[in-house]
C-alpha cells in the first residue's frame, strides 16, 4: 500500500494535540504512540474515563479509533493498549496485573524481542508471568543488564516518569533502515542500499546542526538475526558520500555477505556540532572535502525544492529494493568506493 507519510505526521499531531487538552505531560513514543501522566488531571475524572473521552474525541474529530491502555506504570499501560485492538480501552491495576498480565507471552512485553524471546524459550521461559519468577541474578547473566529491567517490569515495578511535552532529549545518534522488498544476495546491491540511506542520514544531521565522528552499520540476515559494527570516522561529516563510503569498507570488512541481507540500518554516532574546532591530519585533502561541502549544500537546496527523488547517483536508479515515489529523476555520477 501506497504510504502517505505527510498525512500520517498531521494525523499525529493532531491527535497530540488532543492529548494536550488533559495534561502537558505527554511523552511521545514513535510516530503514534504517546505515553500520557494524568495523576493531576481528576478534574476531568478517572483514569478511565479520561481514556473513554479521549477515545471518543478523537473518534468524533479525527475519525481515527486508538486503543488505550491504563495503568499505574508506563510499561503496562503501553502493553495495555496493544491488548484490545483497534478500538477500546484495557485498566491494568495493580491488583489485577498479574491475573491479567502473567499468563501472556513474554514477548508481549515491551523490549522482548525474537532473539531475546528465543534465548529465554531454551531455558523454559515462555510467559510474563515466567519473567517474573525467574531469579533476577539468571536473567542477569543470560541478557546482562537488560535482563534485570526486563524482571523489574514483569514484577510491575517500573518506576520511569513520563516526560513533559516540552522535553528535549538529546540526539545521540541520528540514522535510517530499511528493510528491502527482496532479501539482498549481492555486494553491490548492499553498498546501493547504504548509499540509499546515508542521503537521509546526512540530510537529517544538516538539520539537526551535527556532524558524525564514527559510524554504525546494523545488518539483518535472511535468518532474522541482527549483527551490529562500528567504526570511528577520520573527521567529524554530515556527507552522505562519506557516510556511504565509510560504511561499505565496514560491511565489507565485517560481513563480507556471510549470508543474504535482509534489513540494512546506517547510522551516524559520536555526534557534535558541525562548527566545532577538531584536529585536523595531514594525511587527507581537505579542499576537496570542502569541495564536496559545497556540492552536497547544492544538492540539498535543490530537493528541498523539487523533492528527495530530484536528485540522485546513476547507481540508484533501480532503487536496489527500496520503495520509491516516481518521479522523475536528475541524474548525478555514481559514487565508486576504493
Amino acid at each position: 500500500v501506497e504510504p502517505h507519510y505527510d498525512d500520517y505526521i498531521r494525523c499525529s499531531v493532531m491527535a497530540r494535540e488532543i492529548y494536550c487538552r488533559y495534561t502537558d505531560i505527554v511523552e511521545p513514543y514513535g510516530m503514534d504512540e504517546c505515553w500520557l501522566d494524568i495523576t493531576n488531571s481528576s478534574l476531568f475524572g478517572n483514569a478511565g474515563a479520561v481514556a473513554e473521552e479521549i477515545r471518543r474525541t478523537v473518534k468524533k474529530e479525527l475519525g481515527l479509533t486508538v486503543s488505550i491502555g491504563v495503568s499505574f506504570n508506563k510499561v503496562f499501560a503501553k502493553l495495555g493498549s496493544d491488548m484490545k485492538k483497534p478500538n477500546a480501552v484495557t485498566v491494568i491495576t495493580e491488583d489485577n496485573f498479574r491475573d491479567k498480565l502473567w499468563p501472556l507471552a513474554a514477548s508481549e512485553l515491551i523490549y522482548i524481542g525474537r532473539a531475546t524471546m528465543n534465548k529465554l524459550n531454551k531455558y523454559g521461559i515462555f510467559t510474563i508471568g515466567d519473567v517474573a519468577s525467574a531469579e533476577p541474578s539468571f536473567l542477569k547473566t543470560l541478557l546482562g543488564v537488560n535482563g534485570l529491567k526486563l524482571w523489574t517490569y514483569a514484577n510491575g515495578n517500573d518506576t520511569s516518569v513520563v516526560k513533559h511535552i516540552d522535553c528535549c532529549v538529546p540526539v545521540k545518534s541520528v540514522g535510517h533502515g530499511t528493510t528491502c522488498s527482496a532479501d539482498l544476495n549481492d555486494i553491490r546491491q548492499v553498498h546501493n542500499v547504504i548509499l540509499e540511506l546515508a542521503q537521509d542520514v546526512g540530510h537529517r544531521l544538516r538539520l539537526h546542526g551535527l556532524a558524525g565522528m564514527g559510524i554504525q552499520l546494523s545488518v539483518r540476515g535472511d535468518d532474522l538475526n541482527f549483527c551490529s559494527f562500528r567504526d570511528a570516522l577520520p573527521y567529524p561529516t554530515q556527507l552522505s558520500t562519506d557516510i556511504a563510503r565509510y560504511a561499505c569498507r565496514l560491511f565489507d570488512r565485517e560481513h563480507g555477505m556471510k549470508q543474504k541481507v535482509r534489513a540494512v540500518t546506517v547510522r551516524a554516532i559520536d555526534l557534535v556540532p558541525e562548527r566545532e574546532s577538531w584536529q585536523m591530519d595531514i594525511y587527507h585533502d581537505y579542499s576537496a572535502l570542502e569541495r564536496k561541502e559545497c556540492l552536497q549544500t547544492a544538492v540539498e537546496n535543490v530537493r528541498e525544492r523539487y523533492g528527495k527523488s530530484a536528485v540522485t547517483y546513476c547507481s540508484l536508479l533501480n532503487k536496489n529494493n527500496i520503495p520509491h515515489d516516481g518521479r522523475d529523476l536528475v541524474i548525478m555520477p555514481g559514487l565508486m568506493y576504493a
